[in-house]
């Protein structure tokens, strides 16, 4: 007596398991050979996959690929594609653990910092992708009274987004990516920890650049609560900053607030 068919669900499983964990036995039994080996024809899609989830994260994460080498950095990512393969067809998200799967991977322990890196690149790869917004016009503030501006809630741009390091993330990466040994053998690590402002410059998604600025603690954190949408009152009691009117010129000035004053978090933990 034959076995029974497996569904549809369990031969899906079993092409995954293959697939991804490279488990080809049940999966082989269920593919026909047609001139060519089972395990084979599945060996073909599994390089496939492999090829193109990696290729995703060296676009995402070119600095940390540096950093690593390139067969490490290879290696990282098959294991991160098996724990957490993409579940949508787009790719857009699937380098969004990478970097916690960094922190938590045994042979990446020599490098202490390669988390904040990959976290930074992560929020850079965001921006540089993140859609189109008119920024916040200062007139629409400048005709508010002091009641209503006091409550306005700020929205962060799309494309500036906030990130706290515990390591010097920018430098790191702004070495690596210029190949600049000296520059990176000069890095103190000590220096740190440190409130990154990642935001897009230029001319929209199709020509810009991404600029990364230093925030000291006290802008930081009133950037934070305003991002995370506070009251602008809210904010600065929240976050006493002694330039705050400085703060806030500079953030208009450079767009980093969306035309709406329906706010929403913006910034990575």
């Amino acid at each position: 007596m034959h076995p029974p068919a497996p569904t549809l669900h369990e031969l899906q499983r079993s092409l995954r398991d293959s697939l991804l964990h490279h488990a080809g036995d049940p999966a082989c039994a269920h593919v026909i050979a047609d001139g060519i080996d089972p395990a084979q024809r599945l060996g073909i899609y599994r390089h496939t996959i492999e090829s193109t989830l990696a290729r995703a994260l060296r676009l995402s994460f070119p600095a940390v690929r540096h950093l690593v080498g390139p067969e490490f950095f290879d290696g990282a990512a098959r294991l991160f594609a098996a724990e957490s393969p993409p579940h949508h067809a787009g790719l857009d998200q699937f380098g969004a653990g990478f970097p916690q799967f960094l922190a938590n991977l045994p042979q990446a322990a020599a490098l202490p910092y390669l988390a904040d890196l990959a976290r930074l690149e992560w929020q850079v790869d965001l921006v540089l992708h993140a859609r189109e917004a008119a920024p916040l016009a200062v007139e629409r503030l400048a005709h508010q009274d002091e009641s209503a501006l006091a409550a306005w809630r700020f929205e962060a741009h799309p494309a500036a987004r906030l990130l706290w390091c515990e390591f010097p993330a920018d430098a790191i990466w702004r070495a690596l990516l210029e190949r600049d040994d000296a520059a990176l053998a000069a890095i103190d690590l000590a220096d740190a920890p440190v409130g990154l402002l990642v935001h897009r410059s230029g001319g929209g998604i199709a020509a810009c650049s991404v600029d990364i600025v230093r925030l000291d603690a006290c802008a930081w954190r009133l950037t934070s609560a305003l991002f995370s949408g506070l009251p602008l009152h809210a904010a600065l009691e929240q976050a006493p900053c002694p330039d705050a009117h400085a703060v806030l010129a500079g953030h208009l000035a450079h767009g980093h607030f969306a035309d709406t004053c329906c706010a929403r978090p913006m910034f990575a933990p």
